[in-house]
């Protein structure tokens, strides 16, 4: 780089990783300039601005964000050095596609690894990902909180990031009662994720800056022993982990070495948690346990289960069923079979019903851009549009019961006519090591009593 001239940066993300990197490395450096942010997964975020409230001194004006598709153009238009790969949950074709892309266009491509983004904590942090959206990540996090907690420690969990709103006002975001997901305007996908924290009694933040909200976390009025780090797709973390937990799915054998960042996460991990046991083939387990000792053979391998638990068999059992998942599992998770689908085969389902002829708005639309989900209902909650199109889609769908498979009971957040069982799940380790004797070694380790 010549001397006095700033390289001129464009950071390819989805709302999440995108701004992190942004906010550690490129905020208060002034041989950098980032003239753009692009967008990608996440509908609607495009045609926006990082504020000039978050973006600092050097960014008056904010910085724009645009379309992803605009990319190869706006390297041109804007006289761009480098674009920074900064998203998560994608195959390496996709990656190296949108290299040779960035690359044909006049740049360097490039992604930013743990050294320069992970930021300390002065508490111990316990980090949980995974190898793809949709492994179980979250409940691996519940059942690790759980466990801490009844050591009688004070766990505080961050959430990866799911700024869909105002990004400004989203900078902390602390939950520690369900109202606050009202109050800080939640959609599906976000209360997906603290909702089943705040139940079971410990606090949880997210949104934009995540050295502030470490900090926030650190100094919490309820106290803090552990930060718990719930990653989000495959991402590895923001913070510097005392403890790496990855988790792997059987059900999507090879998928932990040809998705990225995931794999980044497997080999960084001290515990991977093959979960799913229960309901995947027994030779994809085994491809999974190869993989793993191939790239990561000091890791200690924890086996489990994600056992299901249903409100109402009955409402399952001989009926015509829509099953709803997660959103973000059906869609760039790519899952082809999740806890509903799973539940409706063991209570004896009659059939289950393809949702797709009833779809209408953003929820058609979805189908479209993703037409591998099939016949599940991916539960898009992006925005109130795609709330109001998720309840028509499911009042128009022909079917005699509605198996809610989410982390929270849609019928609290969407008006829903027809009769409705829920499926929760939860981690159950089978045999040993499990991770009570992780958790008991990293306590004794890393906590101060």
């Amino acid at each position: 780089m010549s001397e006095g001239k700033q390289r001129r940066i464009i950071i390819v993300g989805a709302a999440g990783r995108d701004f992190h990197n942004f906010n550690t490395f490129y905020r208060d450096n002034p041989q950098y300039k980032v003239v753009a942010f692009t967008a990608a997964q996440i509908p609607d975020i495009a045609d926006r601005k990082y504020p000039a409230s978050l973006a600092g001194s050097l960014y008056p004006d904010g910085i724009p964000i645009h379309a992803q598709d605009e990319l190869e153009s706006l390297i041109k238009k804007l006289d761009v050095d480098e674009c920074v790969f900064s998203y998560s949950d994608v195959p390496y074709p996709f990656v190296m596609g949108m290299g040779a892309k960035v690359n044909a266009a006049g740049a360097d491509f490039s992604m930013m690894g743990h050294k320069n983004t992970a930021i300390k904590s002065t508490k111990p942090v316990i980090a949980v990902g995974a190898i793809r959206t949709g492994c179980g990540k979250s409940q691996t996090s519940r059942r690790i909180a759980e466990i801490l907690m009844g050591m009688g420690l004070r766990v505080i969990a961050i959430r990866h990031p799911m700024p869909y709103g105002d990004l400004a006002a989203q900078k902390v975001q602390r939950f520690a009662a369900l109202e606050d997901l009202v109050k800080h305007k939640c959609t599906i996908e976000e209360m997906e994720e603290y909702e089943p924290h705040i139940v079971r009694g410990n606090v949880i933040y997210a949104g934009v800056d995540y050295e502030a909200i470490l900090r926030a976390a650190e100094n919490d009025p309820a106290g803090c022993d552990v930060i718990l780090w719930d990653g989000g797709n495959n991402d590895f973390s923001f913070y510097k982990p005392d403890l790496m937990v990855t988790v792997v799915d059987p059900h999507r054998p090879g998928h932990e070495l040809s998705y990225y960042p995931g794999e980044v996460t497997l080999r960084m991990a001290d515990v991977v948690v093959i979960n799913k046991i229960d309901s995947a083939d027994f030779e994809n387990i085994q491809t999974v346990r190869r993989n793993i000792e191939r790239v990561n053979p000091k890791a200690t391998v924890v086996d489990a289960a994600s056992t299901l638990s249903v409100t109402d068999p009955s409402l399952i059992k001989g009926k015509r069923v829509l099953v709803i998942e997660d959103g973000p599992t059906l869609t760039h998770g790519e899952m082809k079979i999740g806890a509903g689908v799973v539940a409706a085969r063991q209570f004896g389902a009659a059939e289950i019903i393809d949702p797709r002829e009833f779809a209408v708005g953003k929820l058609a639309e979805t189908y479209r851009i993703y037409p591998g989900i099939g016949k599940l209902l991916p539960a898009m909650g992006y925005g109130e549009q795609q709330m109001k199109d998720l309840s028509a889609t499911i009042d128009r769908t022909d079917c005699d019961t509605v198996v809610i498979a989410t982390p929270i009971d849609l019928q609290r957040v969407i008006k829903i006519s027809k009769p409705c069982t829920r499926v929760g799940y939860d981690l159950q380790e089978i045999g040993k090591p499990d991770l009570e004797m992780v958790l008991d070694g990293f306590v004794k380790k890393f906590v101060k009593k």
